[in-house]
């Protein structure tokens, strides 16, 4: 089973970290990759790409004529591929040498259309002791609670998740008009694409978190004032997806909001009464603040999207 995994990037400031994913790529324990880097618009960008990988063997260089967002470039990507499965890596993360692999054996082993794994966290700036596991998503890493081995979801995250490549290009592929473009960012690109495919083919991304996809979380991510906006747009993200496309991830997202009431919240409030801390103290804080702001979101997307 041949593997295209594409990897898109569009400024020379985060080269260095684009070269870092494309080496673990390179590093794969699986053989049969083809390895589909895009430029997205950059001229200066792409010549770089050309000269550091445009010898490899079984490798693509490409590069889109503008800057498109990185839903349209992993489109162009997705295009040149030729991989039985297409798999995607964001120019800021770095792949277990056993991700592949890991995505193949599910394949191998069972009727997949999609699989995706685990998303770890890089702490490039430390670790925040007030942010709960169950908001690590708000940081693109999967978060406590996500789902079980084997499971099958609809979505991973856009860093760490792969189709077989008839059935994302009978999709069209991500909606242009979602995923980050410049400075700007839309949010819920690869929700989007997977609701779309529970739709189309009745099915979802069966989930393996041995797959595992390390993402580095910079000192911004980190943030207080970046954690309280990035909650609340997400909020209105849920909202515009679903007016989008009628309830999608509905059941999901209506799991998960039990889950934060009815497992996460009396945990920690068990745990403070058993043992007082500040940090058991301020994760719960911060548990019922970013659950209330994407609720707040998700409001404000309703009187938007009316």
């Amino acid at each position: 089973m041949k593997v295209s995994v594409v990897v898109c990037t569009y400024s020379e400031d985060i080269y260095d970290h684009f070269q870092e994913a494309v080496d673990s790529v390179l590093a794969q324990t699986y053989d049969d990759i083809e390895l589909v880097v895009v430029s997205d618009g950059n001229e200066a960008v792409y010549q770089r790409m050309t000269d550091d990988y445009g010898d490899l063997e079984n490798t693509i260089v490409s590069r889109t004529d503008e800057n498109v967002g990185i839903s349209a470039a992993r489109n162009h990507g997705i295009e040149r591929a030729t991989g039985d499965v297409v798999a995607q890596i964001d120019d800021d993360a770095i792949a277990d040498p056993n991700w592949i692999e890991e995505l193949v054996s599910v394949y191998e082993s069972t009727d997949a259309i999609a699989v995706g794994g685990k998303m770890t966290p890089a702490w490039v700036a430390g670790k925040p002791g007030f942010l709960p596991e169950e908001f690590y998503w708000l940081i693109g890493v999967t978060h406590r609670g996500f789902a079980e081995p084997g499971e099958e979801v609809r979505n991973t995250f856009g860093s760490n998740i792969s189709f077989r490549r008839e059935v994302i290009t009978e999709l069209g592929g991500f909606d242009p008009n979602v995923g980050r473009k410049g400075d700007a960012e839309i949010q819920a690109h690869e929700s989007e694409l997977c609701t779309r495919l529970r739709q189309e083919f009745g099915r979802g991304v069966v989930y393996n978190p041995d797959a595992k996809v390390a993402h580095k979380v910079f000192d911004y991510r980190t943030n207080p004032v970046w954690l309280i906006k990035r909650a609340f747009w997400q909020g209105y993200s849920k909202r515009a997806l679903e007016t989008l496309l009628p309830d999608a991830g509905r059941d999901e997202e209506s799991a998960f909001l039990s889950f934060l009431l009815l497992d996460s919240i009396p945990w920690r409030v068990r745990r403070f009464v058993s043992k007082p801390s500040i940090t058991v103290v301020s994760q719960l804080v911060w548990l019922v603040m970013l659950t209330g702001l994407v609720g707040l979101g998700y409001l404000y997307g309703i009187y938007k999207w009316r």
